[in-house]
């Protein structure tokens, strides 16, 4: 089985066609100057130690080794060896605020970026259980079903921001009640949702949506973003702060007693987001004490990987174009003189 260790590179490989556009508008150009300076076939005969198609060579080679360093970066991997495992792990749903107080720059860089960083960081700790992400503002959506492929669902969270919910504020019971019901209705344990916000309600649904959720055996844990002092909101699109119908700024405040309810109510914890390891080592571990199902999946546990002949063939490449010399213009005095004389 072949992966990529590190799929998010592979968006670099948009590079090469975009790279391949550019040597043909300037080979377009350079046609275009060469009649301006006369007559092509005598131009080009102007050029020393020319040689059709070596300009085409050496941006082949260069292609390819922008190719061959973007394959190294992902690393190419193999399963050098397979196992039956009983793996025993949780479903763990992250319900992520995206409303626009989320952008406030409190923590820095901002509210936002920071959950994200989080989550990422508690995905990397992550083996054996299934994670997904729901994200929330005015309305909850499901950006992630449960699933254990962890380099696909942190290339999704990295898409998400305030704009891709119409609808704004923080309706915490939405993003609580869509998270319970995508978890699978047949089992009352081995289930927890990780929740991001500055706890900004705007309902008073969300205590009897996290004791619903209870009852199905989830535990919520809540994470606080922010500070209770308050700070402004900035508005993407301006870089100044947002602000209200009398024309003042819009101060979005932590509200820490709101997250500590919902945790409380189902029986697991809160915490404020400080120290952004810290917090992602303290809940991994508490989901990895929780009691896991047998997903009863085959495992590869080590992989081969394959960067360095890559890599190592990306400097071949590089190496061969700067042996091959480009053509100069030299100016040859016994062809300009011969042409003198025939006019």
């Amino acid at each position: 089985m072949f992966r990529f260790q590190h799929i998010e590179y592979l968006w670099l490989l948009l590079l090469v066609p975009l790279v391949v556009v550019v040597y043909i508008a300037y080979l377009q150009w350079r046609s275009s100057r060469i009649k301006r300076l006369g007559d092509p076939a005598l131009v080009k005969n102007l050029l020393s130690g020319r040689i059709n198609g070596r300009i085409t060579t050496k941006f082949v080679l260069v292609t390819l080794a922008l190719l061959s360093a973007i394959l190294g970066l992902a690393n190419l991997q193999m399963g050098a060896q397979t196992e039956k495992a009983e793996r025993k792990g949780v479903d763990v749903f992250f319900a992520l605020d995206v409303s626009k107080s989320m952008l406030a720059r409190d923590i820095q860089p901002d509210r936002l970026s920071r959950a994200k960083m989080l989550i990422a960081g508690m995905m990397d700790k992550m083996k054996n259980d299934r994670v997904g992400l729901v994200v929330f503002a005015g309305k909850a959506y499901l950006q992630v079903p449960l699933t254990i492929d962890y380099s696909a669902a942190r290339m999704l969270l990295e898409t998400v921001k305030p704009d891709l919910i119409p609808t704004q504020g923080t309706v915490l019971s939405e993003a609580i009640n869509l998270a319970n019901t995508s978890f699978s209705q047949k089992e009352k344990k081995h289930k927890a949702i990780v929740l991001i916000s500055d706890g900004e309600d705007h309902d008073e649904q969300a205590l009897d949506a996290a004791k619903k959720a209870a009852d199905q055996g989830v535990i919520i844990y809540t994470v606080g973003i922010g500070s209770p002092q308050g700070a402004t909101i900035i508005d993407p699109e301006t870089g100044e702060p947002k602000l209200d119908e009398n024309g003042n700024p819009v101060i979005t405040k932590l509200n820490e007693e709101e997250l500590k309810s919902l945790a409380q109510a189902t029986g697991g914890t809160y915490k404020l987001l400080a120290n952004t390891n810290q917090v992602a080592d303290y809940l991994t571990d508490l989901i990895d004490n929780m009691e896991g199902k047998n997903m009863g999946m085959v495992m590869f546990t080590d992989y081969s990987s394959y960067f360095q002949y890559f890599i190592g063939a990306a400097l071949l490449l590089l190496i061969a174009d700067w042996l091959l010399p480009a053509a100069t213009i030299f100016k040859k005095k016994s062809t300009i003189q011969s042409t003198g004389v025939q006019s």
